[in-house]
């Protein structure tokens, strides 16, 4: 841990600096700036990794970085600990794989693509190491700025109808933020979350209640980005309009909400917060099994696998903040497990839904390697002439499947299997620990929560299976989709990290058990954050 410190910087560093050179360059340098994006992507995976290996030997292991060298609560702070290290890794994998799709042909679609693809990642990773509510706010507005127009790449009218309605809530959410954040400074006079945490058992009886009020109205903000019910209307529109690329980088997205409501709520309202001890832990519960409810019953409804693949971050959503609220050990480690897998898989659903829906209009066009748009031939399903289907000796059966729909058809199983939850994938492992640690918790609130786990994947099931029938069984005379192999490299590396995960997934959950167990006790976060000295 001694040297891992000055390597938090990296991950917001590196990608700001590579945005502001690919704003020199200018959009005529575009290759050059596909490969400088790329690059950059995969060093910052890299350091995402090496700082994942240098916490995971050590379950307290926690590296604090003061960029400004003042010492905490008055500058300041960035925090590495077991739960943002598997964030870091989680979003440059989530990156990595979007990128190499966009660098397909989605990058040429609109400008400032890579740069505003950077300077996204550089939110997302400030946002999961600071460590106090103000520079929160500053790396969720940096990454919403970018997301504005990460959205709007590509242009059409669904993307612009549905990225006005993501502009205004996001708007109003950070709104909410500011004000939620202004009354807990009034109340505590800090905004560094482990300061935070020492001084919420201290405050007044008399004040207890604005500190509250301005919990929850920061909440809602926090809320309204994870995507709970009733917040979460503007998300599915945004997420299914959105091009695939950044669709799969928006599976991230909602996570950020998601791993705030868990930090804070395990660091500031723990079972030593005093009298506001696990305070809104029934409301993320109750929040959670309503949007699984709501979300469950939409998923029947979807048509497309675009939509299938919203409103399944949405369940998946609930499912995690409905885990949050139990405030259990076992509980979160079983639902950070989920939070990977779904993750991964949700990533890779997106990419392959674009894929399969090409191949739906007799119109379809291919984009060629010279950048033109070419209409595409239309091969004929029925058997050549000369062949006599009633001769058993010459008889043909069936058709030859091109390795273009083998590979979209065996994508779309692994995709189905890890969302709905079934064996042998890790989607099958994530839901099983986590309906483990829920039965042995036992209560109603547990047993409603695995009732609807297991409802919800009976609905994805019944939507997948709906949905594969018409896209890969109805017999229509439709051209084979042509596909570039940078478009199926990625979905192969997310679903190829599912199977890993399947078969290494022990490595996992004793990582997440670690994590959980040290979030049920915040002093270890406190004691390095408030412990940390200036440098020389």
């Amino acid at each position: 841990m001694t040297a891992m410190p000055s390597l938090l910087i990296a991950p917001i560093l590196l990608p700001l600096l590579t945005a502001a050179v690919m704003l020199l360059l200018g959009e005529k340098h575009r290759p050059l700036k596909a490969r400088l994006n790329l690059l950059s992507t995969l060093v910052g995976l890299g350091i995402a990794v090496v700082l994942l290996l240098g916490v995971q030997n050590q379950a307290s292991a926690i590296g604090v970085y003061l960029p400004g060298n003042w010492q905490a609560p008055f500058g300041i702070v960035l925090v590495l600990d077991r739960l943002s290290a598997l964030m870091l890794v989680l979003t440059g994998i989530i990156a990595s794989a979007a990128l190499v799709f966009a660098m397909a042909r989605w990058d040429r679609a609109g400008a400032s693509f890579h740069a505003l693809f950077q300077i996204q990642l550089m939110g997302l990773y400030g946002a999961f190491l600071t460590a106090d509510l103000f520079n929160l706010f500053v790396f969720f507005e940096v990454l919403l700025a970018a997301s504005y127009g990460m959205l709007l790449h590509g242009s059409g009218r669904a993307r612009v109808s549905s990225g006005l309605h993501y502009i205004a809530i996001n708007l109003l959410a950070s709104s909410l933020f500011l004000i939620g954040a202004a009354m807990i400074y009034g109340v505590t006079g800090t905004l560094n979350l482990a300061d935070l945490a020492l001084k919420i058992p201290l405050v007044p009886e008399a004040d207890r209640g604005l500190l509250h009020a301005g919990v929850a109205i920061l909440a809602t903000a926090f809320l309204a980005k994870a995507g709970m019910w009733p917040l979460n209307f503007w998300l599915v529109p945004a997420y299914a309009s959105a091009s695939a690329p950044v669709a799969a980088l928006f599976a991230i997205m909602t996570k950020v909400g998601v791993y705030t409501l868990l930090r804070l709520w395990t660091l500031l309202f723990s079972s030593q917060a005093g009298a506001s001890a696990h305070f809104g832990g029934n409301w993320l519960l109750a929040g959670g099994l309503l949007t699984i409810a709501v979300a469950g019953i939409a998923v029947l409804a979807a048509q497309r696998l675009e939509r299938m693949a919203s409103l399944s971050i949405l369940v998946s959503a609930g499912t995690l903040l409905a885990a949050i609220g139990f405030g259990v050990p076992a509980i979160t480690a079983g639902a950070l497990f989920y939070l990977v897998s779904s993750t991964l898989a949700l990533g890779a659903l997106f990419l392959l839904a674009e894929l399969i829906e090409r191949s739906r209009s007799a119109n379809e066009v291919a984009l060629e390697d010279d950048g033109d748009l070419l209409p595409r031939p239309v091969e004929s399903l029925h058997p050549p002439k000369g062949i006599n289907l009633d001769d058993e000796q010459k008889a043909v059966v069936g058709q030859v499947i091109p390795w273009t729909m083998a590979f979209l058809g065996l994508s779309f199983i692994a995709c189905a299997l890890l969302t709905v939850g079934m064996p042998p994938l890790s989607g099958f492992i994530a839901k099983l620990n986590l309906i483990g640690a829920l039965v042995r918790t036992s209560g109603p609130a547990a047993w409603a929560l695995v009732a609807l786990l297991i409802l919800s994947g009976l609905a994805a099931l019944l939507a997948m299976t709906r949905l594969g029938i018409q896209r890969f069984w109805t017999p229509q005379e439709r051209p084979s989709p042509l596909l570039r192999p940078a478009e199926c490299v990625p979905i192969v590396m997310l679903l190829g990290l599912c199977v890993v995960l399947t078969i290494k997934g022990q490595w996992l959950l004793d990582y997440t058990h670690d994590t959980a167990a040290v979030l049920d006790d915040p002093s270890h976060y406190i004691d390095a954050v408030m412990t940390t000295e200036v440098r020389p």
